[in-house]
């Protein structure tokens, strides 16, 4: 059976963004499920709007996803003596030729064209002519006359183009460099890329591909024409629509799983599961299942998505995301088990890893404020006894963990007649400095008993000084 081979062409003259990581994805998925070979190329024969920054940036971007590949990356711009051996064997075997019109010219055979009611295209002048090499000459490829050339797309179904809505494109400008269209039906030749699936905007250009490959005679890839990812209003997607590049979501705290599980539901389905780990993906992804309507970016179900990711994830894997957060707060977090522990009371709550390291950073140091509704609220003078009466038992609960924390607090609720929020409620401001924290139990268990005892001891003083003042 045939090696599946894949592949990315990202041209470096941005960012990359939200459909242009979905394709690297498609491609990805179908070469790693099928076991085949996934290439990373750069389409970089823009001098002027290609720069190594995006390219860095690219790659930085696919690294994050977790979307590696197996060969490159390439880079058209080192590739050019390829494009001039396969344009010199189109022109030896008749297949194009040297076009001396000027710009002029061919824009009047346009508007001519236009005023008449046929389609604008350059009507063929120097198609017989046999012109020899001349400086300032293009190349143009000799589309056939007539008949047509069938697009069997895996998506779409088969697209019909008539042949003679086909000019004869240029396929090497005048300063000798390769047209699109050529030097990607090159690559993919000398490559073995058999597997496109790209977006559809691609549409127009694939009958002139197909026409260079069966000119080269190369056997025609399969094609999969994916449809365009829209905003909510259905205008083709864009930033106003909340669509960033993809490392805006890495520095905004998404978890690359969850990107990618979005990603691929914005165009492909598996009966009605909408959660996919990385490893479910890859088993269960397919061309026949990518539809032909366009899918809407919805931020909100990103997000919800990704807090469903982050619950489900197990602790250490999500570590090495979190840290550099960690780092933004100034905690120089160690990937071990204190921090699986504190990652494991942040899942439930955390929608994005800004979230998480935000509430974990009282774990890594006393709070030195008390929010100050929590202070007006819970903070009262009769509650002075009850903490001391806990830091007593506390100095003396072995082992220290969250089954034996309990009975202590019971027992002091017992002696002070406190229901469990009158207790409870105090600690974790005294705690964490918030109202709100993860389970009293488990955040004590981990802070340790040194570390609550002290904790407690200072919030203690707290009240007693607040009520000092106030007496």
């Amino acid at each position: 059976m045939e090696t599946i081979i894949t592949r990315f062409p990202p041209s470096p003259t941005g960012f990359l963004h939200i459909g242009g990581a979905r394709t690297a994805l498609f491609n990805w998925l179908y070469a790693r499920k099928a076991g085949g070979r996934f290439i990373l190329r750069f389409e970089d024969t823009d001098t002027e709007r290609s720069t190594q920054q995006y390219v860095d940036a690219i790659v930085d971007a696919l690294e994050w996803l977790g979307i590696d590949w197996d060969e490159g990356p390439f880079y058209q711009s080192r590739r050019l003596d390829v494009y001039e051996k396969y344009i010199q064997h189109l022109i030896d075997t008749g297949s194009a030729y040297y076009c001396t019109c000027s710009k002029e010219k061919i824009e009047a055979m346009r508007q001519q064209a236009a005023q008449s009611g046929g389609k604008p295209k350059y009507d063929g002048t120097c198609r017989e002519k046999n012109l020899p090499p001349t400086p300032g000459a293009v190349v143009r490829f000799k589309s056939p006359l007539m008949g047509n050339t069938v697009v069997e797309d895996k998506i779409r179904g088969n697209i019909v183009f008539p042949n003679a809505e086909l000019d004869d494109f240029i396929i090497r400008r005048s300063d000798g460099m390769p047209i699109y269209n050529l030097a990607v039906v090159v690559d993919d030749i000398t490559m073995g890329v058999n597997t496109i699936i790209r977006g559809d905007d691609h549409i127009s250009n694939t009958p002139k591909q197909i026409l260079l490959y069966r000119a080269l005679g190369a056997e025609v890839p399969d094609f999969g024409h994916v449809p365009m990812v829209l905003g909510p209003d259905k205008a083709r997607l864009s930033k106003r629509h909340g669509a960033m590049s993809v490392t805006a979501y890495r520095d905004m705290g998404y978890y690359p799983d969850a990107l990618l599980n979005y990603l691929v539901r914005l165009g492909w389905s598996h009966g009605d599961q909408e959660f996919f780990t990385r490893e479910e993906l890859i088993e269960k992804f397919d061309i026949e299942h990518i539809g032909r309507s366009a899918g809407v970016f919805n931020p909100e179900k990103l997000l919800a998505l990704n807090a469903e990711h982050i619950r489900s994830t197990p602790p250490e894997k999500l570590v090495p995301h979190l840290i550099p957060f960690l780092g933004g707060h100034g905690i120089a977090a160690e990937d071990n088990a204190f921090l699986h522990a504190v990652i494991k009371t942040l899942q439930p709550r955390s929608k994005t890893f800004v979230e998480m390291a935000e509430a974990a950073v009282f774990y890594y140091s006393a709070p030195e404020n008390y929010e100050e509704k929590g202070v007006k609220k819970f903070f009262k003078p009769e509650v002075a006894a009850p903490i001391r009466d806990l830091i007593t038992e506390l100095k003396n609960t072995e082992p220290f963990d969250e089954k034996h924390l309990e009975p202590v607090f019971v027992k002091v609720m017992e002696a002070h007649d406190l229901k469990f929020g009158k207790i409870a409620q105090p600690v974790r401001l005294a705690l964490s400095g918030k109202t709100v924290s993860p389970g009293i139990f488990e955040m004590i268990e981990i802070l340790g008993r040194d570390e609550t005892i002290a904790r407690l001891e200072k919030a203690a003083a707290f009240i007693r000084d607040q009520a000092e003042k106030q007496a």
